[in-house]
């Protein structure tokens, strides 16, 4: 019998976002219909993509305008109010995209916060939890 110590697997890589499934979540967040049927099935269940390190969305954000990083946050805002297996809590991609906004000097408005608290009851949102 020997005796070790016992280290959880670490991730080998980061997992990279894919560009185009974002673009294919800003155009279902501006069409007219629901997420549900906006989306097609492999992004409904993309739900990983909510919960990923903040600073990889922080990373990632340095490629997008702040209209699109806008839109970004409102579809994980509505995904994680109506899509299932999409709540993130304290992890939601929400948090360090709206950092990712202040840091460009380009914070939400009053009226991007107010429609974030209008469309979720994710009480971290949209600037992670109090410290």
């Amino acid at each position: 019998m020997s005796v070790g110590a016992w280290e959880p697997e670490q991730p080998t890589a980061r997992m990279e976002i894919d560009r185009k499934q974002l673009q294919r979540f800003i155009a279902a967040i501006t069409s007219a219909q629901p997420l549900q049927e906006a989306l097609g099935a492999q992004d409904r269940t993309a739900s990983i993509l909510n919960r990923l390190p903040g600073q990889t969305w922080l990373d990632e954000s340095a490629s997008w305008q702040a209209d699109e990083i806008w839109q970004l946050i409102r579809f994980f805002t509505l995904a994680e109010a109506q899509l299932p297996g999409w709540e993130a809590g304290a992890e939601s991609a929400v948090i360090p995209l709206a950092k990712a906004l202040r840091q460009r000097q380009q914070p939400l408005s009053k009226e991007q916060l107010l429609w974030i608290r209008q469309n979720s009851d994710n009480r971290y949102l949209p600037y992670g939890p109090l410290l």
